[in-house]
Order: C-alpha cells, then structure tokens, then sequence
C-alpha cells in the first residue's frame, strides 16, 4: 500500500495501513492509534488524557469519533483503536459532534469558572476544546462540587481539586514514567478525587511534569503561581545545562525575568520530561548573592565593586610572568562550548599550563571519557538490547537518562544488569544485579569474566556471576555499558578497571559516560583537561590550528592540583565556575591547599565557599543569558539562547576570556560568536562536519564526531583492599537535591536536602546494636565523629553509606585521602544502646 506526502515542496512515496479519513484517503504506520494517524493528516480530534509518551486509557472520552471498522459506523474512543486496513473514521460526523457536547457539559457541570485567576487561563485545552467543540451553554443550574483549594501535594506542586476532571495524566505519568506512584484516585462515584496517600508527599523528582501535561489548571507549580500570564510571555527553546543529559527546554520569561522553563518532546534526549531541578533551578538566577558586578577583595577581606578594566588588570597580574607549571584551572563544565573552547586556548596556549581539569574528582579518566566507543541514548535503548548499569545511580546524576531506560526496559524488552554499590532507582526492574562493596567491583568483574585467580568474586554466589556472564556473552543483543562514578570514597581507578574487564568480556559493547556535571563533555572535548588539546588530540600528538603555542608538560587532574597547591607548588589558581571547597571529596585536602595558594582568582555567578577566597571575581552570565552550543553526555550538540538580558555588567564566558587574552596578547582571534564558531569549526576535528545551522534550528541536534581509533591502555587492575572483619567500607554518593550551588540558590529547592545520615544495612546494624533513632560514633584513622543513623533495606552488608552535600555533617570529613577504599569502625554512641 503507498500513497504521496508533500513535504517542504518534495513529494515522497509513503506506505502503510490505508483508512479512510473525513471521506479522503489517508495511510497510517503499522499499529498506529486513529488519533495519532489523524493529526499526522492535519484533522485534530479534541483530547485530554492522551499523551503520546503514556498508555492510552480513554478516560475523558472526548476523542469519541464515528469509525466503521467493517461492522457498521460506531461511537469509539480514536486515542484507544489502532487503525486497522480500508477503516472509514468520520470526526465531523453528527454523533461525533454530539458526542463531544456531551463530554464537554459534563466535564464543565463541576468545574469552577475561575478562568481569569487560574495559571492554566489563556493555554487551557479544556478552554480551547469548550470553544471550538462544547455546546456553548450549560444547562445545568445546580451548586458546583466544592474542595479546600488548593491544597500542597509536596513542596513544588499544588493542587485544586475542583478543577480537576480525572484524566489521569498526572497519575499515569507518576507510575508508568517515573515509577513514582504517590499520587492517585482516591474515593468513588461523584467523589472521586487526585490526591496522595496520607502523610506521603508527592516527594518525586519529576512532580513538576504533571504540571506541564495537567490539561486543565488542577495542578500548579509553586514557583510559577500568579507569576504571569500566558500571553505575557515571550519563549525560546534552549539547553537545560544542570546535568549533562542536555534535555531540551522552552525558557519563558515575563520583566526581564525568566519565569518558567517547559520540556521540548525531543525524540532523542528527554521526550518532553524534566526533573525538578532542570525545571526549576531558573529561581537561582534571581537570587540575591548573584554577583552582577566585577569583585576585588580589599586588605581586610571585603569584596567592593570595580571596573572591568581594573579587575582584568587584577586577574591578568596574578598569571602574567609566572610558571605555566605553576599555573592551575579547575572547572568549566558549566560554560557553553564556546566559551570552553576560547578558556582552553587561553590557558593551554596563551598561559601556557596543562594543569586544567573539569571534573573536580567524580568524574571518569579523561581518556575513558574520550576514547571510549560510544553509543546514543536511543542506541542504549535498542528495543531487545543489554543495558550495563555500572557505578552510579541515573535517578540522582542523570534523571531524564533514568526514565528513558526504565521505559526501554519495561516496554522495549531491554535487560539491566545492574553492577552498583548499592540498589539504583531501577533495581526493581533489572535482570541481574551485582553490589560489590567498595573496592571489589574489578575482582567481581574478573570473575564474570572467568578470570584465572579471581577468588570466586569477593564471595559472590557462583549462580549470580554466571548469570551475568551469560546476560553479556549471549550474542545477538547490542550490550550498552552505561558508566560514572557511584562511589567517591574510593579510588577511580577500580572503574576504570572494571572498564578494562568488561570490553575484554564483550568487545562490541558501546558506552555512554554517565558523568554528572553540566556540559562536562563538551569541556573534555574542547580540552580543558589535562594532557589533552581540543577534539581528543593527545598533548604531544598533534597541533590545534590557530593555537601558537602548547603546554611543554603533561599537567595535573583537579587532586593532583590540590596535592600540588598543599605542597606550595602551585601560586596561582583559577576557578571557571567551580567550588572545590563545597564540591571537591576530599575536604581535608582542598583546605590544606587553599591556605597555601599565594592567588586565587574565579570567574563565577555566586560568591560561593571557594571563590571567596579569590583576590579578584569575574562575574559571568548563566543558562538563559548568552548564545552558545550544548554538548551533552552522547556527544549530541543543542542550542544554548539568550532569553533575557545579563544583569548588572555580567559578561558571557567566552568575552571574558577574550578581553584576558588581548590583555596578555596576542589579541583575541575572535570578537564575535560567529567568528569563534568559525574558528572551532576549523580547530576541533569532531566539529568540522557540524552544520551550526542544524544546532540552531534544534530539533534533536547534530551529533560531534567523537570516534576515536585509540585503543585504550589500562594500567595493571588495583588490587582489592584486605577485607577487615569489624570495620564497614564508606561509600558516598550524590543526590540530586544536594547543597550544590544551583540548589542552595533556588527558593523553592533549597528546603528539599536531606539531612546527613550514616546508612547501614539491617543485619550491620543489628550486629553493631543500632537503629534509627540512635547516633553512631565513627572512627575513621584516628578521627572520630558522632553521626546520626538510619537503616537501609536494600544495602549491601559491609557497607556504610552516605550522600555528599547533605545538610548538617558533612560526609567528605570521613573519606581518607590516601587509600583507595575508606574503612570505618562504627559503635553505638550517645543515643544508642551501649
């Protein structure tokens, strides 16, 4: 079966499933929903519970359409009936019309008319359906239902009960999607109502996509409420920059102001979801410790404002005529790319030091990031594949990433194994699952391999390595390895070793680096990493053009920049953009070394705990304040837009860069955006095919040419620690809601950071004779510390687990800064049952 479609004034050849449509011939895909098929043709059948990303239900009835399947034409739901061959679909027919008059009355016999007041006012799908598809007047006359209105369902979303006409999005969207089933139907007949179970939040990462897909004003965000109105708004779509899954955004603003920031359903990110910080994280923005103005620290260490050319000239002196080997930088993946690219030829070939890293410790080698081969997100999604979770948790470091896989693996027929310290967000769905605690995942790994000498997997049950073995060697299922850091109290090199085991057991697995920060791969890729230039090439191994000079010197990673700085071998420090005081594991260290650096000076939006410290700040503009490009953790590139003007005299990144270099000369190449991207394009090997025109147009984006033809080296595998019988082994992790920067900065977050808890598993608890309410007392070399104590199902015995970042203690004071694994000895203290 073929037909025609005109597209862009091109004709092409179609086939599939022919129907009839409103008395004209129309094709749809194989197995394709009659409401889907009809608005590929341009007939729109009114809806409000169908969302292309969920199962349909046919709650609402409104997609009630005459169709004729061979039997005669009857009344059916359009978002519930695949279009079946020679179909005959009538959506102006008069019991079509009548149909839809009839949902409509009904839906409006309760529902409050607040229209003027009500956030959903002015891009309303029940308005715009009463109007063009309702019968104009109700003819009931009686009292409307009424709710306490409206009532919080967590700290984010709000929800008016009286508005809502029981569709069943939000609900749907919380069990299918997130796998967070908090809020649903409760009660029956007339009284059915949305609500969450008593004492029980909707305390979801992803509340504020009900919002979004609510079709009526029942649910609303907290930061957005009486903020605007619709049509006050002026949109872009954009980048969202908070992770590096790069999910494409709508940022809304109203005054100058962002006020609102919406999911894109693009196909190959993020589907239309956000996580609650991409969606809200825009508060920070408008916090009221955002620098606007260039800082100079004063002799008694107070900040005063000054002039660009005086606090350049500060920032210029405090680099000019010193050692490049003495010279660090430590961040950059929050910048654009461009903005990375211009920072990575000031410093690698104007400064002239390799002692650059983006990373700050929780990421992976730079050479395992680079040189891995890679696969997409819709490629670790392959219908029938093999998905490796290795090391972190995706719910907390990539939470969009999370619900693509757990939607490919209930729906696609897609197998986890999951290789975690600990039980992820998608434990319950996966095959087979392995927790080795900390140190143990290379020797566990050798022993699914069937390495000789792997001590039978540090106690793993012969069954369970076996069956991952089979899982990954099967053959004739792609195997995507899905990698990042799940343990920062240990050393990176047992991931990079369980790298190494896993491509010699399946040489054709592809990977996709799981890295936590922003725009991370775009600052590995444009060179802000140690022994590396832009595009991948190897200091040493190649040339940049346009770049005059090079480092002489293989540099240091953002530890041994801090080893270095404690050891008073490095004078000066820049910070692009990062906070290694609050945001570097190894608390002790970064302390030690900041005392002892003679100058530091940051390029920031906030005074933070490290660029404090800072003789001279640079205030740069943030997500939503310049134009740039997005390289996310697949290597696909987006739009960064410029939605609202920079406060105050904040400068974007890359013009911050380039007024350094015309100070310290030779003069900036490049004076526009344009002309920057022309001279990327032609420097970075992995951008010289890109269309930038692509990038800006959006859609799903480009992607860089990030193959390399390196095989990678891995040093000999580090032995797992001696295993101590009375000790637990410390394994710290992030959280999404953590006191980072964008979160502590944003009203509406902030409150939403856990308390720091010491977690154990019940049996470690039991022997150590402690529960919830007790405090334990924690002896880590010779420190000791009382910390509270909370006991996890799920953990792995032998394993004490806290989150970074948390409120009150702090977990980096108990990782050990020379060892690669951190062993405590734990009793019950004050509080507990001695």
């Amino acid at each position: 079966m073929s037909d025609t479609e005109t597209t862009n004034g091109s004709t092409e050849a179609v086939t599939g499933v022919p129907f009839t449509l409103n008395g004209s011939q129309a094709y749809a895909h194989e197995g394709e929903l009659l409401i889907e098929a009809a608005e590929r043709h341009g007939v729109h059948i009114p809806r409000f519970c169908h969302h292309k990303r969920m199962e349909p239900v046919g709650m609402c009835r409104m997609c009630l359409v005459d169709v004729d399947a061979g039997r005669g034409p009857g009344l059916q739901p359009s978002c519930m009936v695949p279009v079946t061959p020679d179909m005959v679909v009538d959506t102006e027919s008069p019991n079509s019309v009548s149909a839809q008059d009839g949902v409509l009355e009904l839906l409006l016999a309760n529902h409050p008319l607040d229209c003027p007041v009500c956030d959903k006012g002015g891009e309303c799908p029940l308005q715009d359906n009463a109007y063009a598809f309702g019968p104009g007047e109700s003819r009931f006359v009686e009292e409307k239902r009424h709710y306490e209105k409206p009532i919080p369902i967590s700290d984010l979303v709000y929800l008016d009960r009286e508005r809502c006409i029981l569709c069943d999005r939000c609900t749907r969207f919380a069990d299918e999607v997130a796998g967070d089933p908090l809020i649903h139907f409760i009660d029956r007949g007339s009284a059915t109502q949305v609500n969450t179970f008593p004492d029980d939040p909707f305390s979801s990462y992803f509340s504020g996509n009900t919002v979004q897909i609510c079709p009526v004003g029942a649910l609303t965000a907290s930061p957005y409420r009486f903020k605007a109105r619709p049509w006050d708004l002026s949109a872009a779509e954009s980048t969202a920059t908070v992770d590096a899954v790069g999910s494409r955004v709508v940022l809304q603003s109203s005054r100058r102001e962002i006020v609102r920031i919406l999911g894109v359903d693009s196909d190959a990110v993020n589907w239309g979801w956000l996580s609650d910080k991409e969606r809200f994280s825009y508060e920070a923005a408008k916090s009221a410790d955002r620098i606007t103005e260039p800082q100079i620290q004063t002799e008694d260490g107070d900040f005063v404002s000054a002039r660009w050319s005086e606090a350049t000239d500060r920032f210029v002196e405090a680099i000019a005529d010193v050692d490049p080997r003495r010279i660090a930088v430590i961040g950059g993946a929050r910048l654009s790319l461009e903005s990375q690219y211009a920072w990575a030829k000031l410093v690698k070939s104007v400064i002239k030091t390799d002692n650059v890293d983006c990373q700050l410790g929780d990421g992976l080698p730079g050479p395992m990031a680079l040189g891995l081969p890679r696969t997409t997100i819709d490629g670790a999604c392959t219908p029938g594949g093999v998905v490796v979770l290795l090391g972190a948790d995706p719910k907390e470091v990539a939470p969009t990433l999370y619900l693509r896989l757990r939607h490919a693996i209930r729906h696609d027929n897609v197998t986890l194994v999951e290789i975690t310290p600990r039980p992820s967000g998608l434990a319950h769905l996966a095959t087979a699952s392995l927790h080795p605690v900390p140190g143990n995942v290379g020797a566990v790994l050798s022993a699914v391999a069937g390495e000789p000498g792997s001590d039978h997997g540090a106690g793993v049950p012969a069954e369970q390595l076996q069956q991952v073995r089979d899982l990954l060697t099967a053959g004739g299922r792609p195997v995507t390895v899905v990698v990042g850091r799940g343990n920062l109290a240990e050393s990176p090199r047992y991931a990079a070793d369980a790298v190494g085991t896993l491509q010699s057991l399946v040489p054709d697995a592809r990977f996709l680096p799981m890295l936590r920060r922003g725009n991370v791969l775009g600052a590995l890729e444009m060179g802000l990493s140690p022994g590396f230039l832009p595009g991948g090439v190897r200091r040493g191994g190649g040339t940049v053009d346009g770049w005059e000079e090079l480092p002489q010197f293989d540099g240091r990673d953002t530890d041994g920049i801090l080893r270095a700085a404690a050891s008073e071998k490095i004078d000066t420090l820049i910070l692009l953009g990062a906070d290694p005081l609050n945001d570097f594991a190894y608390r002790s260290h970064v302390e030690e070394a900041f005392a002892n650096i003679k100058n530091i000076v940051a390029v920031d939006t906030f005074l933070t705990a490290s660029s404090k410290r800072a003789s001279v700040i640079l205030p740069a503009a943030m997500s939503g304040e310049h134009d740039g490009t997005f390289m996310n953790l697949e290597g696909r590139l987006s739009p960064l837009r410029a939605k609202v003007p920079v406060p105050g005299q904040v400068r974007p990144d890359w013009m911050i860069a380039a007024g350094i270099m015309n100070r310290l000369g030779p003069p900036s190449s490049f004076r526009t955006l344009v002309e920057l991207r022309q001279e990327m394009a032609a420097a970075v090997g992995s951008l010289r095919d890109v269309s930038w025109n692509e990038v800006d147009d959006g859609a799903d984006g480009p992607l860089a040419s990030l193959e390399r033809n390196w095989v990678l080296e891995f040093d000999d595998p580090v032995p797992p620690p001696s295993s101590t019988s009375t000790g637990l082994r410390l394994m710290v992790d992030n959280k999404l809601w953590d006191n980072g920067t964008m979160v502590t900065q944003s009203d509406s977050l902030s409150g939403l950071v856990e308390d720091a808890v010491l977690r154990l598993s019940p049996s470690d608890a039991r022997r150590l004779n402690l529960t919830e309410a007790d405090t334990a007392e924690v002896d880590r070399e010779g420190v000791s510390v009382s910390v509270p104590v909370a006991v996890e199902a799920n953990l792995p015995a032998g394993v004490a687990w806290m989150s970074i970042r948390a409120n009150g203690f702090d977990a980096r004071e108990l990782i050990s800064t020379d060892r690669t694994v951190t062993n405590l000895q734990i009793r019950a203290g004050r509080g507990g049952q001695e």
